[in-house]
């Protein structure tokens, strides 16, 4: 408490300098000067390399820097706002160049700046982007403050969604040591979690505090498996309320999703024809049996339909299964994998680690009974097994890939397999199907979770 009464005891004057103490360490202006300028002569010895004329890169680093302040580029603004602001300042400096032209009509002088302007504007938007993105992965050192059991389920999600750059450094059950926590740990950022000891009041004064010691200071809701697009802030009698947005599972918002499912299915088996020809064939000659194997599993509102792989083990081995139970990695009955199972043949190996045994699904996806993307299909013994909110997963229609194949696949433990499934349920949207689909490749390709 004595840091909170420091702090708040402090008289006008003495907050006041500290405000601006903080502003003067946290400017970024310095920095972004620095960048633009070097964007600034690189356009400009770019333009002299090609014009072999001294006067428009004698005079375009200063005259872009001047146009950019202008327009307030070293202020605080978001992405698309600075984006705005270094184009009108484009604009600008385009204006005083015809101006130019048109006290001293040289075709030379409006020949290079339409040369160097352009190439200004884009050096100082990439070398801009290419700062943020190395700042993002430099990452941000972060202190959470609430309940300790809200604290510690916000710490496990936030790796499990392995989240870039961000590095937890310490978890406080209350604000009383936490400015000096700050001070020692030099962090980025404070996560605050809902708690009987952070009240409206505390809270206000604590982002005060955090504002003059130049960290940031962030709300955390109090579920943490849920996407941002589902929340909205709607002020209530001016009160800010965190509305939750139901999950999308009616059957319009689904339509476009079952019509490319299909589409892009078809595609591939056009596409994939002779690799999957070559693969049965591949099958066949390893061992005795059908190239397909055929399976039970538990689709959309619980019916039953017939999943398609390419077979991996040898023909009868279905009933070692009992002899091999104590092999289990997962020991349950639920999950059923062995290291180095014996049954699966040579070709079944390659196929399994590579994901091209399930290949043949799409014609699953082509029937309707699958999707690209969705939870794992389950079989019987695995729907009986499930918990409430696991049954969630019936809802939609199970995917080829989904959360579970791009965070881990195999390696997963059961219950992070059974949350994924439900969040993307819960969450889905058309970004996210495109999000797993494009990390799909990379995961086959580096046999992310084939364990």
């Amino acid at each position: 408490m004595a840091v909170v009464n420091e702090s708040t005891s402090a008289g006008p004057a003495e907050t006041a300098g500290r405000m601006r103490t903080r502003h003067r360490r946290t400017s970024p202006v310095p920095v972004l000067l620095a960048v633009d300028a070097l964007a600034a002569t690189i356009a400009a010895g770019g333009v002299y390399l090609l014009c072999q004329r001294w006067f428009v890169p004698a005079v375009l680093v200063p005259l872009w820097l001047l146009a950019l302040a202008s327009q307030r580029v070293y202020g605080s603004c978001a992405d698309a706002e600075c984006l705005r602001r270094v184009l009108r300042a484009a604009c600008l400096a385009a204006a005083a160049a015809g101006t130019a032209w048109w006290f001293a009509p040289r075709d030379e002088l409006l020949h290079d700046a339409l040369i160097a302007l352009p190439l200004a504007t884009g050096l100082t938007l990439a070398l801009r982007r290419h700062r943020r993105a190395r700042m993002r992965t430099r990452g941000s050192r972060v202190l959470v403050l609430g309940p300790a059991e809200s604290a510690a389920e916000l710490s496990a999600a936030l790796r499990r969604g392995h989240a870039p750059g961000v590095q937890i450094v310490g978890v406080y059950p209350d604000a009383v040591d936490l400015l000096k926590a700050v001070r020692r740990t030099g962090c980025d950022a404070v996560i605050a979690l809902p708690g009987p000891e952070l009240g409206a009041e505390r809270l206000r004064r604590l982002s005060w505090e955090l504002w003059t010691a130049g960290v940031d200071l962030m709300l955390a809701p109090v579920l943490a498996d849920v996407s941002a697009g589902r929340l909205a802030v709607r002020p209530v009698a001016g009160v800010p309320l965190l509305q939750l947005h139901a999950p999308r599972l009616s059957a319009l918002p689904r339509v476009p999703k079952e019509l490319t499912d299909r589409l892009l299915a078809l595609l591939g088996l056009l596409l994939l024809a002779p690799l999957m020809a070559l693969i049965a064939a591949w099958v066949r000659l390893d061992s005795p049996g059908p190239a397909f194997y055929r399976e039970r599993r538990i689709g959309c509102d619980s019916r039953e339909f017939t999943l398609l792989k390419f077979r991996t083990m040898r023909r009868g081995t279905d009933r070692l299964k009992a002899e091999l139970a104590h092999l289990n990695r997962y020991g349950s009955d639920r999950y059923f994998k062995i290291a180095d199972d014996p049954r699966v043949t040579r070709a079944g190996g390659f196929l399994r680690s590579s994901s091209l045994d399930e290949l043949p699904q799409l014609f699953n996806v082509v029937a309707g009974h699958m999707s690209l993307v969705g939870p794992r299909p389950l079989v019987k013994d695995e729907v009986a097994a499930l918990s409430e909110d696991g049954s969630h997963r019936l809802l939609v229609k199970p995917g080829m890939s989904g959360l579970w194949q791009v965070s881990g696949r195999s390696c997963l433990p059961i219950e992070e397999r059974d949350r994924l499934d439900v969040s993307y349920v819960e969450n889905w949207s058309p970004a996210l199907d495109l999000s797993i689909l494009l990390r799909t490749p990379s995961a086959v390709v580096r046999r992310t979770g084939a364990c």
